[in-house]
């Protein structure tokens, strides 16, 4: 359902707000906010319904004449996103566990209250749950997370690094990433990856001239061990940065060999992802992956071998999945004891196979996300990094845990937006952060493997300038 909205700087704001409490076959009202100026208050009006039997909901609120014209934006879309949702609320019968915030990043919008000196570190919880209406749990959830963010460094000549291999075996039913089955582009590996490789020259190259300083190297995708222990070689052989941390992201258990753990151990990969996302293998035939549950525990096994870091991954809300299932799931995870666990709620986006199917037992996904918080700092983990995607279920968010000290530098990084990251492959978007500036600037490559191949020198040209 789009709402009308007369203030084109707050559409999106308040269009995913709307978002968040409808679906879009099942809202039963319309809605239409105008921002109005009587030269002293801003006049907030909301209409709900249509026609004669619309329901007028009105709030008026100043702002102080010594704001600038970018904490005016913020206070307005703040003011008025409060007032569309305790109307919604109100209507709805309903509260959002993150409130009026839409936002990707609720932990990064907390530091940044502080940081502007908006409010003191101790009040954080207070002020979310205040004035944008978040919940307890959450608000104490973001607070946690931000005292575990202690390898924060803002330093604009520090940069991550990142790979893209957009190619997996199978393609997951809840799958929106612009990522390639390998049955069907296995012809193109070895094209895309003499031009992942023709890149990252350049920007090797760039890296020098400019002086930056690589902190952390993430190969990621789709699931960069399809490629073969061979190709796996030829890219890591051409990495040699001293980094606090190198990962790669394994993902399918059935890409994993000791052959290919053997070259990642000999260039230097410190920490590998082994995404079970359920344990139940009726589910994870249901939505499209092949894997089952003793090559987890075999390539889990396989990786303590040589030590590596491992990061799991689990979803909330696959298909057909109640909370007894999850439940299991989390309580296997336990046995396993990795170094860090990351807990997705599903999010249904346009591009996946899931879209427009019912989910059932969406209800459950709540109680999941609550048991896999409580049981898990339970048992000794940490949260320390948090994000939100469109069309969450439930409007709740994926969060990462850590035992022993062991988080993902990088997705700290990216996630808090505190740190430059130089992209390369197909769909890779880099990213400039100018903290004195309190700016960012993104430059993403071409999405599709094909374009990429065919416009390698135009990517190339676009990212030398973007980072010289």
């Amino acid at each position: 359902m789009k709402i009308l909205c007369n203030n084109v700087d707050l559409e999106k704001d308040m269009q995913d707000l709307v978002n968040l409490f409808f679906d879009e076959e099942d809202c039963p009202f319309s809605v239409e906010h105008k921002l109005e100026n009587n030269g002293i208050d801003y006049i907030s009006t909301i209409f709900v319904g249509s026609g004669d039997s619309a329901k007028k909901y009105v709030k008026t609120f100043s702002i102080s004449v010594a704001s600038n014209d970018l904490q005016k934006k913020s206070l307005l879309k703040r003011h008025c996103k409060n007032h569309l949702y305790e109307v919604l609320s109100f209507v709805s019968k309903k509260s959002l566990p993150w409130g009026s915030l839409t936002g990707v990043r609720p932990t990064k919008f907390a530091r940044d209250l502080v940081e502007r000196g908006e409010i003191k570190p101790h009040l954080i919880s207070e002020v979310l749950v205040r004035d944008y209406h978040v919940s307890n749990e959450k608000a104490k959830l973001v607070v946690q997370i931000l005292k575990n963010q202690k390898c924060i460094i803002k330093n604009d000549k520090l940069l991550d690094l990142f790979i893209n291999i957009p190619i997996c075996p199978t393609r997951c039913n809840y799958c929106s990433f612009i990522s390639n089955e390998l049955c069907t582009v296995a012809d193109k590996v070895d094209t895309y990856l003499d031009c992942v490789l023709k890149e990252l020259e350049a920007v090797k190259k760039v890296i020098s001239e400019q002086s930056y300083i690589v902190r952390t190297v993430y190969i990621g995708g789709g699931t960069p061990t399809v490629l073969s222990a061979e190709q796996l070689e030829k890219l890591l052989s051409q990495i040699n940065y001293p980094v606090t941390e190198f990962t790669v992201e394994c993902g399918r258990a059935d890409t994993i060999t000791r052959e290919k753990l053997e070259v990642l151990k000999k260039y230097g990969v410190s920490r590998i992802s082994i995404n079970p996302e359920t344990f139940c293998e009726t589910t994870l035939k249901r939505i499209g992956r092949k894997t089952t549950n003793k090559q987890v525990l075999d390539a889990y096994m396989l990786a303590m071998e040589y030590d590596f870091v491992v990061n799991m991954d689990i979803i909330a809300g696959l298909t057909g999945e109640r909370f007894g299932i999850f439940k299991r799931t989390i309580n296997t995870l336990l046995e396993m004891n990795p170094h860090n666990i990351t807990v997705h709620t599903l999010s249904v986006k346009n591009a996946s196979q899931i879209r427009g199917e019912e989910i059932k037992f969406k209800n459950d996904v709540p109680k999941m996300i609550d048991f896999a918080e409580k049981t898990l700092i339970e048992n000794g983990y940490k949260p320390y990094y948090l994000y939100r995607q469109k069309h969450q279920i439930a409007g709740l968010e994926n969060v990462g845990y850590f035992r022993d000290d062991n988080v993902c530098i990088f997705n700290i990084d990216s996630m808090e937006d505190t740190s430059s990251v130089i992209a390369i492959g197909a769909g890779a978007i880099s990213k400039r952060v100018f903290n004195l500036e309190n700016r960012i600037e993104r430059q993403p490559n071409c999405k599709f493997i094909n374009d990429y191949i065919l416009r390698i020198d135009e990517m190339i040209k676009k990212k030398v300038e973007f980072f010289s």
